[in-house]
């Protein structure tokens, strides 16, 4: 098996429905990534030393889910210089928002790139667009996709103007 490039962790085994899909998208891309569980609150020393290590394994690019307070992308950026992609999650009376703004809203200097609550097919491709400065496979891969979902996008607009 390939070294992983991706790390992808998420707060509860309940957010694999969700996380499940920025894997699935690595797969399609050809990425090579790892899954676990850390939570930020209830594991905090396994979520800082994955942190710390990570890049010595040979991860580029972390994502990290988390619903409500959503502190683990947070607590992940502070224990690393790797970037950091926040997928908020859906959950709790406000249905994502709080973990979005709790995902978004970090200090200077310790960034976490956030995409939309429920966003780890886009926290995915964010992975491959970083990745891609390194790896032209995965550039290539990369314009592919968006080159049939653009063509597919043409094709739909054709139909439209024939009825």
């Amino acid at each position: 098996m390939k070294k992983p490039l991706v790390g992808i962790l998420m707060g509860s085994d309940s957010d694999l429905a969700v996380m499940g899909k920025a894997a699935e998208v690595l797969g399609e891309m050809g990425v090579s990534y790892e899954i676990d569980i850390s939570s930020a609150h209830r594991m905090p020393d396994k979520t800082a030393e994955y942190a710390k290590a990570a890049r010595g394994r040979g991860i580029e690019v972390l994502i990290a889910g988390a619903g409500m307070a959503a502190h683990l992308a947070g607590v992940i950026a502070s224990y690393t210089t790797l970037p950091v992609i926040g997928v908020p999650l859906k959950s709790g009376a406000l249905n994502g928002v709080d973990a979005l703004y709790s995902t978004v809203q970090m200090p200077p200097g310790v960034p976490v790139a956030t995409v939309a609550v429920d966003g780890a097919k886009n926290a995915a491709y964010l992975a491959c667009s970083i990745l891609s400065i390194k790896h032209p496979e995965v550039e290539r891969k990369l314009e592919k996709f968006r080159e049939v979902t653009r063509k597919a996008l043409l094709e739909k607009s054709k139909k439209l103007k024939k009825k």
